[in-house]
């Protein structure tokens, strides 16, 4: 990450904090501010580390990857949960 880019990463994270200080200020602690707060630490934390980051091999940033259009093969989910209403199961009457 260019010094520039980092630079622009942490004034957009002080702009949130600003800007979140702001919205608790008008309208309270409330946990919803309190989250976001929170995932602004979050951020912090990892734009600290990434001055660290050592690039990826092979890993092309502009690489176009193609994804079909095709349907897969309804094989390739015959096992497969849907998330959220559970697994198959057989009907029980």
């Amino acid at each position: 990450m260019t010094s520039a880019k980092n630079s622009d990463l942490h004034r957009a994270l002080g702009e949130l904090r600003r800007c979140l200080g702001a919205l608790r200020a008008a309208h309270g602690d409330h946990a919803v501010i309190r989250r976001l707060v929170n995932g602004v630490e979050r951020l912090e934390i990892d734009a600290a580390d990434l001055p660290n980051l050592v690039p990826v091999p092979g890993y092309a940033p502009d690489e176009v990857v193609y994804v079909p259009d095709a349907p897969y093969d309804p094989d390739l989910w015959s096992n497969a949960d849907d998330e959220g209403i559970g697994g198959r199961r057989p009907h029980i009457a």
